[in-house]
């Protein structure tokens, strides 16, 4: 079993998401293993789905974005704000101090966001095992995968220009690399013990991806395919890679086992 770190951040992470049709998205992403658990119209229209591994937040706004976001209980929120700044973490936006809903959000030194919101009612942490925390004798067991559609989370894959930059930048946020390569190219895997990013120096892609892997992939693909999912780019019958309607993209990969 690995020795996760504890979270820094907050007990709760998502990865937000902004969507032109929420009901669009949350149709989208059902045929991906994906449910609803709440909606609201506070302090815009947004939606939380999960697939019982990571919770998604769409948000209604026709602006593309994408950020990791943390919700923290709001009498501790300026707490985490205060050790993070000592770190030398700059914000790049905050909400001012009257405001009812608190947000700060800061940028990796690879543009991408990370956010920080003071509210967790509402909220809860999926229970389900990723990639990360399953044990590794169930990777060739289609059975116990949590999402049933897509397979075992793996990672919030993050393309960046330096791998050592990068890592010391989300070191700084509470995560630890456990694992890390140079083939084909320099990448880890890194974890606060909620949240699970890969860091990719490379071009092979070039924004963030949600990634998942299943040993019986090709399978998946097809039953997707044939449910009249398009927008694929296939690498190989068992490695593609997925556009959803708001623009986010998925890579599908299965295990050589």
């Amino acid at each position: 079993m690995l020795d996760l770190p504890t979270p820094k951040l907050g007990s709760i992470t998502a990865i937000t998401i902004t969507s032109p049709d929420l009901d669009r998205s949350v149709e989208y992403w059902s045929r991906l293993g994906f449910k609803e658990l709440f909606r609201a119209d506070w302090p815009f229209p947004w939606v939380q789905v999960t697939d019982g591994q990571i919770l998604i937040m769409f948000r209604l706004d026709p602006n593309p974005y994408i950020a990791l976001t943390y919700y923290v209980p709001p009498d501790t929120l300026g707490e985490v704000v205060t050790n993070l700044e000592a770190t030398g973490i700059a914000f790049v936006s905050r909400t001012r101090p009257t405001e009812m809903l608190q947000r700060f959000v800061m940028e990796s030194p690879d543009w991408q966001k990370i956010s920080l919101v003071g509210i967790t009612e509402g909220f809860s942490q999926p229970a389900g095992p990723s990639m990360l925390t399953m044990a590794q004798s169930d990777y060739s067991r289609p059975e116990k995968y949590t999402n049933q559609v897509c397979g075992m989370f793996g990672e919030f894959a993050h393309p960046v220009a330096d791998l050592t930059k990068a890592l010391e930048f989300w070191e700084k946020l509470g995560f630890k690399a456990v694992s890390r390569f140079t083939h084909p190219y320099p990448w880890c895997i890194a974890t606060d013990g909620l949240a699970v990013v890969g860091l990719h120096q490379t071009r092979e892609f070039t924004k963030p991806t949600i990634t998942f892997f299943a040993s019986d992939m090709k399978n998946r693909i097809e039953n997707l395919k044939v449910h009249g999912l398009k927008d694929f780019v296939d690498k190989s019958p068992s490695n593609c890679m997925l556009t959803t309607p708001e623009g986010q993209q998925l890579f599908l990969f299965g295990l050589g086992m």
